[in-house]
């Protein structure tokens, strides 16, 4: 064995002296930590740039609407336009990785991503913004799973746990303090910073990576016979199924044609994508990994936890927002408990991780997630900051340790030549997750404000004397207008509106909680793996 091969599989190091006996032990090479670090380190903080912005506008597109002048339904697409080119960079970035090596792949998508937000920021119209989202998401979809390929093969075995840690707070953290950030950005400065922020981060990411992340070296050969058909089928199949999954619930789904057809362009081309994958010499995604129990099983939790993290950070703004009327700020206040709590609970769970099985781990976090979650099917119209306290500290301590437990038992037992294509499935799977989960979650917000409307309006008599009197009393409120039983009418079904939205929240939160609690379940059907296990290694069989 060579010493190449007796390293970490990237990592930095400086060579070790020649044996000078035959057959003597091959010294390892010594890791140069310094480059590690710092090169690693410069990563993370692109990666957390690329995952903050999907949701670091969430608070402000009402402003942004304002700013470039779009209508309510094109305002969506700021959102919509980076998530569906990403989620296609994201498994083509294993390929590209191993063509190309890490470091240009990761320099080349950081380049972009400044450059394109600037010209977001300074956009003046919805469509230069949306194409500038589009791009920005596809060329910054490269800096997520790189990063954790790099976790599981520059460091050492008994460094992997921290370095996983690591990403799982910037996986969790960034999709969380984003409406946070975002609101208060908007509220100091203006929506623009949203996207100028990037600069400064960005440019330190590019130093740090170009001066000490050369953790790997290209292989060309990959470059022949590049599948450019298996990629179309791939851009097809990812593009549009996001765009169904973002779009379908706005569009009373296939109702829609163009939902529809999408759907069913999704359906031919995805399986076609898996068998060409399947077939070919050299495809660009290689699903053998699924082979392995612990990674099925382990694709499958992340893909739970992607549902849970977007799907709470997604309806908790949302309720702020419609229900009680809360400003960009006063949603971010709101929402830093969350991100306090996972913040605080990483350390702990690369301690347990070390020291637990990591199935109980996951079972235990997703069992948190779903008491948060089913506290909340509670909710009222005057829950605020302290109402939501505890459900946000629940689910951000859940999702931190189903994260990393999860991280591990899919890892754990694949042999390192996997590990970058299986960072990006990986990776994929999560940003699915979250897409199926808002999805799922929109329909039912939809569904069942109109549903619980009706069983509303229905109870309500106009021969009730309660009723008549508390009509009369509004249109006294109302005297001075020019139709007041008219305007005291408007304002009986505002109140019976905004009580019909909370209890369909309420009803989102439930089937939050009862999705995660079934997920629970699933965990114990990984194989187990030995607390501390994190080498990427094994039969991938």
């Amino acid at each position: 064995m060579t010493d190449a091969a007796a390293a970490p599989s990237g990592a930095p190091m400086t060579p070790a002296a020649p044996s000078s006996a035959p057959g003597a032990p091959v010294a390892q090479p010594e890791i140069n930590w310094t480059m590690l670090l710092l090169g690693f380190a410069g990563m993370v903080i692109g990666q957390f740039m690329a995952i903050l912005d999907i949701q670091i506008v969430a608070a402000s597109l009402p402003q942004i609407q304002a700013g470039v002048g779009a209508s309510a339904d094109e305002i969506s697409w700021v959102q919509t336009a980076y998530l569906i080119p990403e989620v296609v960079m994201i498994p083509l970035s294993g390929y590209l990785s191993r063509l190309w090596g890490t470091q240009k792949v990761f320099m080349i998508s950081c380049t972009g991503f400044i450059l394109m937000s600037v010209a977001t920021g300074l956009s003046s119209s919805i469509d230069t913004m949306i194409l500038f989202r589009a791009i920005q998401g596809f060329v910054g979809g490269a800096m997520i799973p790189t990063v954790f390929a790099v976790a599981f093969t520059a460091f050492p075995p008994d460094k992997r746990v921290t370095a996983s840690v690591v990403m799982g707070l910037i996986v969790t953290l960034a999709p969380t303090v984003g409406p946070t950030l975002g609101g208060h950005l908007t509220e100091w400065l203006s929506w623009r910073w949203l996207f100028f922020i990037n600069v400064v981060p960005g440019m330190l990411v590019l130093f740090l990576v170009g001066r000490y992340a050369n953790f790997d070296k290209g292989d060309p050969s990959l470059s022949k016979g590049f599948d450019w058909f298996g990629l179309g089928l791939m851009a097809v199949f990812l593009m549009s199924m996001q765009f169904v999954l973002e779009e379908g619930s706005k569009n009373d789904w296939f109702a829609d044609t163009s939902i529809l057809l999408l759907a069913v362009a999704a359906a031919v081309t995805g399986p076609a994508f898996v068998w060409r994958s399947l077939s070919y010499y050299n495809p660009i995604v290689e699903f053998r990994a699924f082979l392995n129990r612990n990674f099925a099983v382990g694709w499958m939790m992340t893909f739970t936890v992607g549902a849970a993290l977007f799907g709470g950070t997604f309806l908790l703004p949302l309720f702020l927002g419609r229900v009680r009327h809360y400003s960009s700020a006063e949603v971010g206040t709101t929402m830093v408990v969350s991100g306090l709590a996972m913040f605080a609970t990483g350390p702990f769970a690369g301690r347990l991780v070390r020291a637990v099985d990591p199935r109980f781990l996951m079972f235990g976090g997703f069992i948190m997630v779903a008491w948060g979650m089913w506290d909340a099917h509670a909710v009222t119209d005057d829950w605020g900051f302290w109402q939501f306290a505890g459900v946000q500290a629940l689910r951000g301590v859940g999702v931190m340790l189903a994260m990393i437990a999860s991280q591990q038992v899919t890892m754990s037992t694949l042999p390192p030549h996997m590990v970058k294509n299986a960072s990006g499935l990986v990776n994929l799977g999560r940003n699915i997750g979250g897409a199926f989960g808002l999805a799922l979650l929109n329909t039912s917000l939809t569904t069942n404000t109109a549903l619980h409307m009706g069983e509303l309006t229905s109870r309500i008599s106009q021969s009730d004397t309660a009723v008549q009197e508390m009509m009369g009393g509004m249109s006294g409120f109302f005297a001075n207008s020019i139709d007041p039983e008219g305007a005291a009418m408007k304002a009986m079904y505002g109140i019976l509106h905004q009580q019909a939205t909370t209890l369909a929240f309420g009803d989102a939160f439930a089937m939050l909680a009862v999705a995660t609690a079934v997920a629970a379940s699933v965990t114990l059907f990984a194989r187990p793996v030995r607390p501390g296990s994190v080498a990427a290694g094994g039969d991938a069989h």
